[in-house]
């Protein structure tokens, strides 16, 4: 009797087992995207827009949005992607994307895509800004959108967030959004009557090298001190780590260290974890507010900034995107060599010609 009972229980056990794999199998073979696609969207007007996903190896795959539809199929590793034809700004649209399964997308707007990036500046809310009662209350501008990312320091890529969501501007939302971007959004909308889409990914605290590929700042010469430091760091912990005797201060030196290997200051941490998963959304430009966590390193600062907007550049594959700082107050101390750095490195045509353009549209 007991070998029976124990017989059962192995095939009930084969039986999940076949039930888990048959539908990880049916999750792997329907078609996704990252969650920088989805209801309430703004795509950029004027440009063909990348959209992109996984599916089945060789699933055929359909994208149709308005009058137009494309089709392709998922390569061998299941990625796949097409090119929109260019939109202009219109009424809501319904974006589909069909394989074995389906997908819709609606109330999507075409309209300006920027994204807001930087530190504690750029993250702070509009809860947190002067008159945020009155400011929220006048919030009411449905052509006004933010999707907010998570703040996750890893060293590889991440390539969606799910909990993520687009969000219209409306009194109850605008709160948890970012000052700066909202104010921004509001000013582009005004001036420009089109819909505004703003990218949040802003992380207090954080550092320049956190937002740069690492493959990057390694070939960078002037980045090898940075990068042989964060080295010796990593093997440090990794060391650490691997011991089954830790006495209880090396149990709090390796939380300490956990948090900086998860943390905004370790090279490419927010470029693998917040950044990777919408690069290549079809934007029109950033707006960025960082500086204060480099500031005691002003001079490398002046490589680091533009080898930063230049690894963005080259990986939305858009050209020289417009890409506007807000430098911080250059009154004492380390500000004016930091401000001083930023400015003699910021000369190049591209970047001071947009920033021209900037003034003239807030």
């Amino acid at each position: 009797m007991l070998s029976l009972l124990k017989a059962a229980a192995r095939s009930r056990a084969w039986l999940a087992m076949a039930v888990s794999l048959l539908g990880a199998s049916s999750t792997l073979a329907d078609v996704t995207l990252p969650n920088i696609f989805g209801e309430h969207m703004v795509l950029q007007r004027g440009q063909k827009n990348k959209v992109w996903g996984k599916a089945a190896a060789g699933e055929e795959v359909t994208v149709s949005i308005g009058s137009q539809t494309h089709k392709t199929k998922a390569g061998a590793d299941g990625s796949w992607n097409v090119r929109l034809d260019s939109m202009e700004v219109g009424e809501p649209l319904t974006l589909t994307v069909k394989g074995k399964n389906e997908i819709k997308f609606g109330d999507v707007l075409v309209g300006e895509v920027w994204i807001c990036s930087g530190q504690s500046n750029m993250q702070m809310s509009v809860n947190s800004s002067n008159d945020s009662d009155i400011e929220k209350a006048a919030a009411k501008h449905p052509k006004i959108r933010m999707v907010n990312f998570p703040q996750i320091g890893v060293q590889e890529p991440i390539w969606t967030h799910p909990d993520r969501q687009w969000q219209v501007c409306t009194p109850e939302t605008v709160g948890n959004w970012s000052a700066v971007g909202y104010f921004f959004a509001r000013q582009l909308q005004r001036t420009l009557d089109v819909p505004v889409g703003m990218i949040n990914n802003a992380w207090g605290g954080s550092a320049a090298e956190a937002w740069v590929n690492r493959d990057l700042l390694t070939k960078t010469p002037s980045m090898q001190p940075l990068i042989e430091r964060w080295m010796l760091n990593e093997k440090a912990f990794d060391e650490l780590s691997k011991k089954t005797d830790l006495t209880e201060d090396q149990k709090k030196q390796l939380a300490g260290m956990q948090n900086q290997m998860r943390g905004n200051a370790r090279p490419a941490n927010i470029y693998n974890g917040v950044l990777s998963s919408h690069i290549g959304y079809g934007i029109r430009g950033a707006i960025w507010y960082q500086g204060e966590s480099n500031a005691s390193r002003a001079y490398q600062y002046r490589d680091l900034f533009p080898l930063m907007i230049q690894n963005w550049r080259d990986e939305w594959a858009q050209g020289d995107f417009p890409f506007y700082s807000s430098a911080a107050g250059s009154l004492a101390g380390r500000w004016p060599r930091r401000t001083k750095c930023r400015a003699s490195r910021l000369a190049a045509r591209s970047t001071s010609r947009w920033r021209s353009r900037a003034a003239k549209l807030c």
